[in-house]
């Protein structure tokens, strides 16, 4: 089987389904925007854009435009490799009209879902003390448009959560299973003799370790309301130092429109008076210095608005960390309260250092957290798991794609 996956980014959401597939003899080609070359049986196709939003473009019209431009440019980065002809297209739904790719191809189309904007509550509304401007929910309009391509154009597709799945539309849901992306189990595990250091800093014996981890350091992810109540804890103990990992960027959420230009990290420091020297901002940090950090984590922090759930709560789960998470929907479907992890208000930072303080005292009352949340992984979310449900999905779009064409 010759599989065709096409995300702007790699390796993203399939580049170890692919890396997988190829090792048991599968052809996999991937398409995204970074140089061309061989990764361990993939082959990458890099294409360019030529194009993109101007001066001129309406400004709800921009994720429209963004997208039909990438379209474009894969679009004719497959047409100039003709030797490629896939069985089975793979694509991202939220950065291609996938079905132009079909017509290239005459074979089964998979998408990856990933999250559609519901109007009653997407990210962008689910800040009520930050809100987005007014033009965000036409744009948010547009985005859905594609979706609805996708979602018409497809054999299948799927979701990595229940959740995410369940935002769009009820008519399509049936098209669209539950998959998670898979863990690398070889990379995400419990490591006992990993080293107490982030960085050039080495973090002594009895001082508590707490995690934060996202993509970018921003009001989504609630990294304002972690400082809170990580600043909390800082004035009641003196034995705990807070490593922070990410981006100091946006990517979610327009934070700009209120920051006045900082980025929101610097927007959250200048607003509250933080000790800095507990601490310690690590910037984005390789998977194996990341599975490191959590395996000596007392306790990991995760936050987020009901919105796309991030790998780091999974990463930190398997791993063996102690979890403290919102109690938002996403995470709901994960972390069972005194189970897999503890949840505790998004907004409530008052609560949230209580709960922190509560593991930082009585650790070994919550190790067995860890233990179910590594379990928890390996059982449901680890790529050995998850690929035979892709495969399986991969074969259900044939079988459905030749009982169309039998109609």
């Amino acid at each position: 089987m010759h599989v065709l996956f096409v995300h702007p980014n790699y390796p993203a959401q399939f580049g170890h389904v692919a890396r997988r597939l190829a090792v048991q003899g599968h052809r996999c080609t991937f398409v995204s925007r970074h140089p061309p070359g061989t990764d361990d049986g993939v082959e990458r196709i890099q294409y360019v854009l030529t194009g993109g939003t101007t001066q001129y473009t309406h400004p709800f019209c921009v994720p429209v435009e963004d997208v039909m431009w990438r379209t474009n440019a894969v679009y004719q980065a497959l047409r100039a490799r003709p030797d490629v002809r896939p069985d089975l297209i793979v694509a991202h739904a939220g950065h291609l009209v996938t079905p132009l790719l079909a017509d290239l191809y005459p074979c089964p189309l998979v998408n990856y879902f990933e999250f559609y904007s519901r109007m009653d509550g997407h990210a962008r509304s689910h800040r009520p003390d930050l809100p987005a401007g007014l033009d965000h929910r036409p744009a948010n309009h547009m985005r859905n448009s594609l979706s609805l391509l996708n979602l018409e154009g497809c054999d299948l597709g799927y979701s990595p959560t229940a959740w995410q799945r369940d935002q769009h539309p009820a008519a399509y849901r049936p098209k669209v299973r539950v998959i998670f992306d898979g863990l690398d189990l070889a990379v995400w595990h419990p490591r006992p003799t990993a080293p107490r250091r982030v960085g050039g800093r080495t973090i002594p014996d009895g001082t508590k370790i707490v995690t934060y981890v996202s993509r970018g350091l921003e009001s989504v992810r609630g990294f304002d309301v972690f400082m809170k109540a990580a600043d909390i804890v800082c004035r009641r103990r003196t034995d705990v130092v807070f490593v922070v990992v990410g981006d100091d960027r946006s990517f979610y959420h327009p934070d700009d429109e209120f920051t006045g230009g900082k980025s929101f990290r610097q927007w959250t420091l200048d607003r509250g008076k933080y000790d800095l020297s507990r601490f310690h901002f690590a910037g984005p940090l390789p998977a194996g210095e990341l599975a490191d950090l959590f395996s000596v984590a007392d306790l990991h922090v995760y936050l987020t608005v009901p919105f796309v759930l991030s790998w780091s709560l999974l990463n930190a789960l398997a791993c063996g960390a102690a979890v403290l998470g919102s109690d938002t929907a996403p995470v709901r479907e994960v972390i069972r309260p005194g189970e897999t992890g503890l949840l505790t208000d998004f907004f409530d930072a008052d609560a949230m250092a209580d709960r922190m303080c509560e593991v930082l005292d009585r650790p070994q009352d919550y190790r067995h957290l860890g233990r179910n949340g590594a379990e928890l992984v390996r059982r449901e979310y680890a790529l050995d798991v998850c690929l035979p449900r892709m495969v399986q999905l991969y074969e259900d779009a044939a079988a459905e794609r030749r009982l169309r064409l039998s109609r």
